[in-house]
Parts: C-alpha cells; structure tokens; sequence
C-alpha cells in the first residue's frame, strides 16, 4: 500500500528516484538541491535501494557520468541547482545529443553574481536549447510523481531525450508537506526496467557521440527536434496513465484553473501556483473573473494547448522568476509566440520573484488588479516589476 510521509520537496525527489530504480547514481552536492543525494546516499546504504552511487568531484563529471551510464543501456540519476547547472552545461549537450534518456532533479536557484542561494529561474531557463525536456512542479506530490513519469518519458522509444524536473529552491526543496509515496509494486507495473538499443555492445557495434560535418549534422539536429515533437503525445498518455493507476492527474503540459469563463488570466511555473489558486477563489468570490494557467513543461513548449486555452481571454498577465537582460522574460517571450496573430490581447509580463524575492498573495491580486483595470483602457505596460525598489516598477 501506499503511505503518506511529512517530507521536503527534496525528500520527495529522492522517494521518487527510489522508486524508479536507477542503476547509478552520479552525485555531486549544492544548496540546495543536496538533500537530494544525501538522501539517496542513505538509501543505498541500508539497502533499499539497489544502485551504485557515484560521488564525483563536479557537476560537469556527475552529467559525463550519468552519459557513461546511459550509454551502456542502464538507468542514470543526477540533480544539480544554479552554477553547478551551468557547469553541467557542455555535458547536457552530449547527452541531448546523444539520445541518452537521464533524468535530473534541479533545483531552481539565482546565478552569480550577486551570489544568492535562493529561488529564481534563471538558471533552468538558460537551457531551453539545450535538448533536454524540462518541466516545472508546483509541489512535492508533484516532484516525486513527476520523477516517475519522467523515465517513462524519457525513455520513451519515439522520444529518447534526456528530462529536468525543476523545483523551485527552498520554497519546494526545503518545505515539509504531506507526500503520498506510492508502493513499489505498483510503480514497478508503471515503469518497467530501461531497454534500449542505443547502447554501446559488442554484438551489435555502433557510433555514439561521433563527429557530423556539415553533410549529416543538420539531420542529427532534426531527428532530436522529432524525439521533441514525439514527446507532445507521450507526456498526455504518460499523465493519463499515471492517472489511471495512481489516482493524480496533472493536465498533461499546461493545467487550467477557473480559466473557461474568466477575463483575465496569470500565467505562471513551480510552485507560485500555489499562491495564485487561493487569490482566483477569494476574487471570484469578489465576482472577478479571473483564472490561472500553470505552464508545466517548457520544453517542449505547449504552444497550441496556449493559444486554445487562451483565445477567449481579453488580458493575459505573464510571471516571469527571470529575466533576459535587454528584453523581457523569457516565459513572456515564448508565450506571445503563441499568441502572435491574436492582437486583440492586453498582455503583459510580471517580473517577479528575483533573487528568492516572495511572491505574496497581495502582489498576486496587484497583478489581477492591474489586468482589470486594463481591460478599460485597452493597454497596459508590456513589462512591468512586482515588489521591487525601482523608480519604474
């Protein structure tokens, strides 16, 4: 049977990965993702789980060895957060590129300098482009079901390419909630073990990671855009089979809240749709229409489910927990790719939430008020700060 357990977003990662059952574990620690590999350090040594786990000396060598480890047809894990993502970075690009379907927690954090240990998105957002699909969790349940699928995903024959799940630092990773941990058996039936015939084997030798000109590595790029294209449809029978045998259901790529009838919408990642919920209940008691859409995966990026759910709003206001220097958020960015033949929209984008900066229920109905009061005026400032010292915020 399953069995609830007071646990952090980061414990919640680990029961999911246990319940996974990776073959190696590559770790390496940061804040504050490190619970995470503590905590799976533990598991292996008592013995409830049966993986190697590796310590290496850096992010960069705990993403080759995940590579190693899924080159030879075996289940990886890693998880990292902020710089040490960032360090990662040359290795992700190999193992996109490569095929080897890895699945890494990270932990969403602020990137020097200002040095800052707490939660923004700027780091994962910085690897849009890397190949890997990337989803974002509003809560632990979310962390530790979203682990889960995400091998299924991944090592999905049609789509092959490596997932992060992303978790909002501190907010997720370091607050206690109730998790429902599902029983072995059951995720066992859900997730089978990993094979793959894109390994490394002397019976059937093959290139891995080889060297394309210009003749064929254009070709390469496009097989990994179908592994993308692929994984559209893999997520929603993943989710609606997680469903069927778990009992939560979390949307597929986008999940709507109060949006069928309302006037005005927030949409946003992680674990600020927590906040935001209790803001639409308390202002449509109000008689506001309001509704929230969670985006879950950026990549790949949900544009028809978007501009479907959103065609009937008249103003759409965009959290963005980043920020591209010299333009605007880069959530903001990619949804109005969305809606750019719908002209007919008050949008805006919320910069918030920079640097770990709350996010309070009184910006959230800032922002809502602001939107409204728009919908008068027919405009409103395309980029605008939330709870901010700035003269134009």
């Amino acid at each position: 049977m399953s069995v609830n357990k007071f646990i952090c977003g980061d414990d919640a990662v680990a029961e999911g990965v246990r319940l996974a059952r990776p073959h190696v574990i590559s770790a390496y620690p940061i804040t504050p993702q490190t619970i995470v590999v503590e905590r799976l350090s533990d598991y292996v040594e008592d013995g409830s789980l049966d993986s190697e786990y590796i310590h290496v000396e850096s992010e960069h060598s705990a993403m080759s060895a995940a590579i190693g480890v899924s080159a030879v047809g075996a289940r990886a894990f890693t998880a990292t957060s902020s710089q040490g993502l960032l360090y990662m970075a040359e290795a992700m690009y190999y193992a996109s590129g490569g095929r080897y379907p890895i699945v890494m927690m990270n932990a969403n954090r602020a990137l020097a300098a200002p040095w800052n240990i707490y939660g923004d998105h700027t780091d994962a957002l910085s690897q849009l482009n890397s190949g890997w699909i990337q989803v974002y969790v509003e809560n632990a349940q979310e962390a530790l079901d979203m682990v889960i699928q995400s091998y299924k995903i991944a090592e999905n024959k049609d789509v092959m390419t490596p997932m992060m799940v992303n978790l909002d630092g501190f907010i997720l990773t370091h607050t206690y909630e109730s998790v429902e941990v599902p029983e072995q058996s059951k995720v066992d039936a859900f997730l089978p073990a990993f094979e793959t015939v894109n390994k490394m084997s002397l019976e059937n030798p093959m290139n891995a990671c080889m060297t394309a000109g210009k003749e064929w590595h254009f070709e390469f790029r496009l097989k990994q855009e179908m592994g993308m294209q692929n994984a559209f449809q893999v997520i929603g029978d993943v989710n609606d089979e997680y469903a069927q045998a778990f009992g939560r259901d979390y949307g597929g790529l986008i999940e709507a809240y109060e949006c069928d009838d309302a006037d005005v919408v927030l949409v946003a990642l992680g674990s600020v749709c927590g906040t935001i919920r209790p803001v639409v209940d308390e202002m449509r008691a109000e008689g506001h229409k309001v509704g929230l859409l969670k985006i879950r995966y950026m990549r790949p990026f949900p544009k028809a489910e978007l501009s479907e759910a959103l065609k009937d709003i008249k103003a759409v206001g965009v959290i963005d927990k980043d920020l591209s220097f010299g333009y605007e958020g880069t959530v903001y960015t990619n949804l109005m790719s969305s809606l750019y033949d719908d002209s007919r929209k008050v949008t805006t984008n919320f910069i918030a939430g920079i640097g770990g900066r709350d996010i309070t229920k009184d910006n959230v109905n800032e922002m809502y008020l602001k939107l409204l009061n728009a919908l008068n005026k027919g405009e409103m400032d395309r980029l605008q700060y939330i709870n901010v010292r700035c003269d134009n915020a």
